[in-house]
Protein backbone atom coordinates (compact mmCIF):
# COMPACT_ATOMS: atom_id res chain seq x y z
CA UNK A 1 0.00 0.00 0.00
CA UNK A 2 0.99 3.26 -1.14
CA UNK A 3 -0.09 6.86 0.71
CA UNK A 4 -1.11 9.47 -1.08
CA UNK A 5 -3.19 12.78 -0.67
CA UNK A 6 -6.43 13.60 -3.01
CA UNK A 7 -7.18 17.49 -2.98
CA UNK A 8 -10.83 17.57 -3.80
CA UNK A 9 -12.68 20.75 -4.56
CA UNK A 10 -16.10 20.00 -3.84
CA UNK A 11 -19.38 22.46 -5.48
CA UNK A 12 -21.05 23.76 -2.66
CA UNK A 13 -23.09 26.23 -4.55
CA UNK A 14 -26.20 26.48 -2.71
CA UNK A 15 -25.93 23.67 -0.47
CA UNK A 16 -23.56 25.99 2.25
CA UNK A 17 -25.34 24.07 5.32
CA UNK A 18 -24.64 20.59 4.02
CA UNK A 19 -21.16 20.96 3.44
CA UNK A 20 -20.07 18.28 6.52
CA UNK A 21 -22.24 15.83 4.83
CA UNK A 22 -20.91 15.96 1.27
CA UNK A 23 -17.21 15.81 2.83
CA UNK A 24 -18.77 12.64 4.87
CA UNK A 25 -20.30 11.23 1.50
CA UNK A 26 -17.06 11.56 -0.72
CA UNK A 27 -14.80 9.88 2.34
CA UNK A 28 -17.65 7.07 2.80
CA UNK A 29 -16.97 6.53 -1.43
CA UNK A 30 -13.46 6.30 -0.95
CA UNK A 31 -13.78 3.44 1.72
CA UNK A 32 -16.19 1.97 -0.26
CA UNK A 33 -13.90 1.44 -2.89
CA UNK A 34 -11.13 -0.34 -0.16
CA UNK A 35 -9.32 2.92 0.85
CA UNK A 36 -7.81 3.57 3.81
CA UNK A 37 -8.60 7.15 4.36
CA UNK A 38 -5.94 8.04 7.28
CA UNK A 39 -7.07 11.93 7.82
CA UNK A 40 -9.60 14.67 6.21
CA UNK A 41 -8.33 17.98 6.41
CA UNK A 42 -11.26 20.65 5.31
CA UNK A 43 -9.12 23.66 4.31
CA UNK A 44 -11.70 27.13 2.93
CA UNK A 45 -14.38 27.90 0.47
CA UNK A 46 -11.85 30.31 -2.38
CA UNK A 47 -13.07 31.82 -5.55
CA UNK A 48 -12.01 30.37 -8.72
CA UNK A 49 -10.28 33.27 -11.33
CA UNK A 50 -12.88 32.66 -14.06
CA UNK A 51 -16.59 30.89 -13.40
CA UNK A 52 -17.03 27.79 -14.94
CA UNK A 53 -20.12 26.10 -15.87
CA UNK A 54 -21.30 28.86 -13.76
CA UNK A 55 -19.34 27.72 -10.85
CA UNK A 56 -17.78 30.94 -9.55
CA UNK A 57 -16.25 29.01 -5.67
CA UNK A 58 -15.72 25.68 -4.32
CA UNK A 59 -14.56 24.37 -0.74
CA UNK A 60 -11.32 22.48 -0.70
CA UNK A 61 -10.45 19.70 1.34
CA UNK A 62 -7.50 17.38 1.38
CA UNK A 63 -8.16 13.29 2.18
CA UNK A 64 -5.09 11.41 3.23
CA UNK A 65 -4.96 7.76 2.55
CA UNK A 66 -3.33 4.33 1.50
CA UNK A 67 -4.46 2.36 -1.16
CA UNK A 68 -3.03 0.03 -3.57
CA UNK A 69 -1.94 2.32 -6.77
CA UNK A 70 -4.85 0.73 -9.19
CA UNK A 71 -7.40 1.75 -6.16
CA UNK A 72 -5.86 5.49 -6.41
CA UNK A 73 -6.07 5.62 -9.96
CA UNK A 74 -9.50 4.03 -9.88
CA UNK A 75 -10.73 6.93 -7.07
CA UNK A 76 -10.16 9.37 -9.66
CA UNK A 77 -12.41 8.09 -12.17
CA UNK A 78 -14.98 7.41 -9.33
CA UNK A 79 -15.48 11.00 -9.02
CA UNK A 80 -15.46 11.88 -12.89
CA UNK A 81 -19.16 12.00 -13.23
CA UNK A 82 -20.05 13.09 -9.34
CA UNK A 83 -22.07 16.70 -9.67
CA UNK A 84 -20.73 17.40 -6.00
CA UNK A 85 -17.01 16.73 -6.78
CA UNK A 86 -16.08 19.46 -8.67
CA UNK A 87 -12.28 18.30 -9.35
CA UNK A 88 -9.75 16.17 -7.65
CA UNK A 89 -6.49 15.76 -7.99
CA UNK A 90 -4.27 12.49 -6.12
CA UNK A 91 -0.96 12.83 -5.51
CA UNK A 92 1.77 10.57 -3.82
CA UNK A 93 2.28 11.51 0.01
CA UNK A 94 5.90 11.79 1.92
CA UNK A 95 5.53 9.62 5.29
CA UNK A 96 6.68 12.29 7.11
CA UNK A 97 6.96 15.98 6.69
CA UNK A 98 10.66 17.02 6.31
CA UNK A 99 11.78 20.12 7.74
CA UNK A 100 14.72 22.49 5.94
CA UNK A 101 17.85 22.37 6.72
CA UNK A 102 18.93 25.07 6.83
CA UNK A 103 22.49 25.33 8.90
CA UNK A 104 22.77 27.20 11.94
CA UNK A 105 24.59 30.99 11.60
CA UNK A 106 28.29 30.72 12.66
CA UNK A 107 30.09 32.85 14.83
CA UNK A 108 32.41 35.23 12.48
CA UNK A 109 35.89 36.65 14.67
Amino acid sequence: MKRYEALIIINTQGKEEGIQDQIDRVKGDMQKLGIKVSSVQKLDKRQFAYASNGLTSGTYVNYIFEAEPELAHKLQTRFLDDVDVYRIQVTNSPLQVRKSRTPAPTATT
